[in-house]
């Protein structure tokens, strides 16, 4: 197996493994820093070639967003941003010799692109995220599409749309279960992949389809164990997200456990079973597997590394974890309180570990990292928002909904492309993409 060497012998090497929202942010940073000044080398290993914000999934499972224009190619940001990108997933680490272990990597007709390699480390960044968690309920990994990637985003899409026309070119009537969506999982995916949903799908029948009536033929389901939708938000939240649901008659089923998912739909522990063609599996996280190889590392039940305030992993200080893929304490809450899987906090604990890698090239000691909440957004449709907004500001909680927080809602994903790109890149990027909406139909047809 070969081992690979960076250029730039006795620099001090930070590799960065998970490219997702704040891994990729964290190698930007570094690279516009450390990388630039010829302080450290830094290298990012993903097992994909492009990135794209997870929160945005939704949009690219409904077709209301066409990802392709806002996918960041990973070989391009670190050509501009001076740090190296290399393609693969992470199988092991021996944290004696401080060594990443990457799978080769194949691409699709099987023809291996990369071989097994070895990268060499003195500070290691895990930053790989998080995946659905199916709780092993059968039928789910076979018959429901999980929304963890862009690539399982535009699978659900396609089959989407293909339903659509075959339902539009068949002599015979709709049979049961055809043209009916199950999602399960009421959080904020589920309910803002249902939400938006309910637009494209009607969007989607405009453009020739005349033989399906959205109203008449098409139902959305969401299915949510716990006794209300949005159990993690606030109350009132997910009061306002109920009323819009409601109002484009969704139909939510609360404390409604599956216990196994067909072909042709769902099957609730109750001994209902609910009619689907599509089934969106949206319930639940879990660390990837790889974390339990990592040397020994303390590990929670849901594969995520156990870090200590510094972010430094407990038993190893030369290891550095954040984002989902960690159990990291939120300071000043009940003992055993954890930072909660958002994207918010993984932008904060980017911006937190550049600052603190900074000090640990210097040799001074590092800080805790605090958690500020800022409360919560939820996406209902193109132009429908509701959320709670914390802070000195809102000296307390600020409850908003509608136009406003739909906008405020679009400012997060802008404020991540800033702190990839900059001001200027962005706005250019904002333009074109105003003039691309009167030349493209108002959702991906394909």
């Amino acid at each position: 197996m070969h081992i690979h060497t960076p250029n730039g012998e006795g620099l001090h090497r930070i590799v960065i493994v998970g490219g997702g929202a704040g891994g990729l942010e964290l190698a930007t940073l570094l690279g516009d820093s450390l990388g630039k000044q010829r302080r450290a080398h830094i290298t990012l290993i993903d097992k994909n070639r492009t990135h794209i914000w997870k929160p945005m999934l939704h949009e690219i499972a409904s077709g209301s967003m066409n990802y392709t224009l806002h996918e960041i190619d990973y070989l391009a940001q670190a050509h501009w941003h001076h740090f190296r990108y290399r393609i693969g997933a992470m199988s092991k680490v021996d944290r004696t010799q401080r060594l990443v272990f990457i799978d080769s990597h194949a691409d699709e007709d099987g023809q291996t692109v990369t071989p097994d390699r070895i990268i060499p480390y003195d500070t290691l960044v895990v930053a790989i995220g998080s995946r659905t968690h199916d709780f092993n309920i059968p039928g789910v990994a076979e018959h429901a599409i999980q929304l963890d990637t862009a690539e399982q985003a535009e699978r659900f899409h396609r089959k989407l749309v293909n339903a659509f026309i075959r339902a539009n070119a068949q002599a015979d009537d709709l049979q049961a279960g055809q043209l009916q969506v199950a999602i399960i999982g009421a959080g904020a995916t589920g309910v803002e992949l249902a939400a938006e949903l309910h637009k494209s799908v009607r969007a989607l029948v405009t453009y020739g389809l005349e033989r399906i009536d959205a109203d008449r033929d098409v139902t959305l389901n969401l299915i949510e164990a716990a006794p209300r939708i949005l159990p993690a938000l606030p109350e009132r939240i997910a009061g306002e997200a109920m009323r819009v649901l409601n109002k484009l008659e969704v139909k939510v089923r609360t404390d409604a456990r599956v216990s196994g998912v067909q072909a042709g739909g769902v099957q609730l522990a109750s001994g209902e079973f609910i009619p689907a063609e599509l089934v969106v599996w949206a319930a639940g996280i879990r660390s990837f597997v790889c974390l339990q190889n990592m040397d020994n590392l303390e590990i929670n039940g849901i594969n995520q590394l156990l870090v200590k305030p510094t972010l430094q992993t407990t038993l190893d200080d030369n290891i550095f974890a954040f984002g989902d893929c960690a159990a990291a304490p939120w300071l000043g809450k009940d003992a055993g309180t954890l930072i909660p899987p958002r994207a918010q906090a993984a932008h904060q604990q980017a911006m937190h570990l550049t600052q603190q890698l900074h000090h640990r090239l210097d040799g001074k000691p590092l800080r805790d990292f605090q958690y500020q909440d800022f409360g919560s957004l939820v996406s209902l449709g193109e132009n429908w928002a509701a959320g709670g907004l914390m802070g000195s500001l809102a000296k307390g909680t600020l409850f908003v909904e509608g136009y406003i927080a739909r906008f405020m809602y679009n400012m997060l994903y802008k404020k991540h492309q800033f702190g990839l790109h900059g001001f200027w890149k962005v706005a250019l990027d904002t333009v074109s993409g105003f003039i691309r909406r009167r030349t493209t139909p108002r959702i991906k047809l394909h």
